[in-house]
């Protein structure tokens, strides 16, 4: 979780193998709870549920486009407008990268080691981003 000065204010557990995002964040932040009560969130089409589950001062997700249909360029423009807010965090993750550890290949079992790491990388990427 990223904010729009691109801080990063939290990282997950790593998972193993393939996990659907709304998944995980079901898992870290159990539903129910004022989680982000007074937060206003961005969301990608990864978290379709979100809305009905968790309770928000705001939720910014894209329209969907619906089966064998097109979206409406109001719809489009509405999606360009939730994306543009959005950028920040992939630019966060995207800085993190920078330090290749978490881009190449992982060669190691160890998953404390890898969850170090990248926590490693995020402070790293936050203590840029205050100098």
């Amino acid at each position: 979780m990223a904010t729009t000065d691109r801080y990063i204010h939290f990282l997950s557990k790593c998972w193993v193998g393939k996990s659907h995002d709304y998944t995980q964040l079901k898992v870290e932040f159990p539903a129910g709870e004022p989680w982000f009560k007074d937060l206003r969130v961005r969301v990608d089409l990864g978290y379709q549920g979100i809305v009905k589950d968790y309770e928000c001062e705001q939720i910014s997700i894209p329209e969907k486009k619906p089966r064998k249909g097109k979206l409406t360029e109001v719809q489009k423009e509405s999606n360009r407008g939730k994306s543009s807010e959005r950028v920040y965090v992939e630019q966060a993750i995207g800085g993190m990268k920078r330090f290749r550890y978490l881009s190449d290949r992982l060669r190691t079992r160890k998953v404390l080691l890898y969850e170090s790491a990248i926590g490693i990388c995020a402070g790293l990427w936050n203590f840029y981003l205050t100098n």
